[in-house]
C-alpha cells in the first residue's frame, strides 16, 4: 500500500469531524492488544484489569516499574482515521482502544471516568505524544499537528488511562462518559 502523508492544511480540514465527536456517549470501533513490541493484534474483546491493565498486551511486563497512569491509551476513532486514511493502518499508532468519543481535555480531563462494556478507566494527567515512530508512519506534519498547543488541548494523539473497574470491552460497545 502507498501511503502519503497528509499535509497542515489536510489535517485542519479534518478538524470539524474531530471536533463533532460525541461529548458522552461513543462506541468502542477498535481494539488492539501489543503483546511485544513492535506487534500488533486486532482484538474483538479484551479484559481490562486494575494490576495489569489489557490482559494480553505487555504494558506490565515493558518496564521494571510500569507506571499505573499509563495502563492503556486511547484514542479518538475520528482522527487516527485522519492520520491512517485506512482502517487497516489504524493499529500503526499503537494504541489500545480507539473510540469514537471527545477526549478534549475541557471534556475528559484528567480524573474523568469512562465505561467502557463491563470497565471502567479514569483519564491520566500523563500527557500522551507522538513519538519518532508516529512521524514515520504518518508523517511530521501529523507529529507537529498532534502536539501543536491545539492539538494537546484537543488530545488527538489520545490519552493515557488506568483501569479503575475490570471488566470486558468489545468492538461496538458503548463508551460512556461517566459523571
Amino acid at each position: 500500500m502507498t501511503v502519503r502523508h497528509l499535509t497542515r492544511s489536510e489535517l485542519e480540514a479534518g478538524l470539524e469531524l474531530i471536533r463533532n465527536s460525541p461529548t458522552d456517549n461513543g462506541v468502542v470501533e477498535l481494539i488492539v492488544s501489543r503483546p511485544q513490541p513492535g506487534a500488533r493484534e486486532v482484538l474483538d474483546e479484551a479484559l481490562l484489569d486494575p494490576s495489569a491493565g489489557m490482559i494480553a498486551d505487555s504494558w506490565a511486563t515493558r518496564d521494571a516499574a510500569p507506571d499505573p497512569a499509563t495502563q492503556l491509551t486511547v484514542m479518538n476513532a475520528r482522527a487516527i482515521a485522519l492520520f491512517a486514511q485506512d482502517r487497516a493502518r489504524w493499529p500503526l499508532a499503537g494504541d489500545q482502544l480507539y473510540i469514537d468519543l471527545d477526549l478534549a481535555h475541557d471534556n475528559l480531563p484528567p480524573g474523568s471516568r469512562l465505561e467502557l462494556g463491563s470497565a471502567v478507566i479514569e483519564v491520566s494527567a500523563e500527557p500522551h505524544t507522538g513519538c519518532g515512530q508516529f512521524v514515520q508512519r504518518f508523517g511530521v506534519e501529523a507529529m507537529k499537528f498532534v502536539n501543536s498547543p491545539l492539538g494537546r488541548q484537543l488530545h488527538l494523539r489520545g490519552i493515557n488511562a488506568r483501569v479503575i473497574v475490570a471488566g470486558a470491552v468489545r468492538v461496538g460497545d458503548r463508551a460512556r462518559k461517566m459523571t
